[in-house]
């Protein structure tokens, strides 16, 4: 398993090890203790979720205020801009964002801690994403922040108006956010 740092030092890609030859290929999705080695991070995870969408399905921007989640996230089929979003006021990368393409063909993963808010888009006809989360879903804790707030700057790639939940249609901008400290 390789560790890559972004520009979000809390933010990790992680590549894992792939064997592969003519029949195919095999690879460890996830190891808690190599996890741990590589990353720092010793996460209980306690919860497995897993989405299919159409192309340019945009969800996000998505956190729980109260009952917060690591997630480690991954596509299992297709293509997304996987996208993180630092919304801790006392941090010094407060409002910065991390973008990273991810694929069922390159097999990264991305490590979204806690404090963060997490969003994707789907750049392929449809992808599957799955993500391991650190606590439940609590719906009544769920925020979202705009997925075009001006002052967050995303460059989502986007040739056409995303498709959206009402959720997402709705989100707030970060300045009206309900944040972490």
């Amino acid at each position: 398993m390789k560790c890559i740092p972004t520009a979000i030092p809390d933010v990790l890609i992680i590549e894992p090890k792939v064997f592969g030859d003519e029949r195919g290929f095999f690879f460890e999705s996830f190891n808690r203790r190599a996890f741990a080695e590589a990353t720092g991070v010793d996460a209980d995870f306690v919860q497995d979720n897993h989405s299919r969408s159409a192309k340019g399905v945009l969800r996000g921007l998505h956190y729980q205020i109260q009952h917060p989640q690591g997630k480690l996230v991954r596509v299992v089929s297709g293509v997304v801009l996987d996208v993180v979003v630092d919304i801790r006021r006392s941090s010094p990368t407060f409002g910065r964002h991390v973008a990273v393409e991810l694929s069922a063909e390159n097999k990264r993963m991305v490590w979204v801690p806690e404090g963060f808010a997490h969003g994707y888009v789907v750049r392929s006809e449809s992808a599957e994403f799955i993500y391991k989360s650190t606590d439940y879903w609590y719906p009544e804790h769920e925020r979202c922040i705009r997925w075009d707030d001006p002052s967050v700057g995303i460059k989502w790639q986007l040739t056409q108006a995303p498709i959206l939940s009402e959720k997402d249609s709705n989100g707030v901008t970060l300045q009206d956010a309900e944040l972490f400290a």
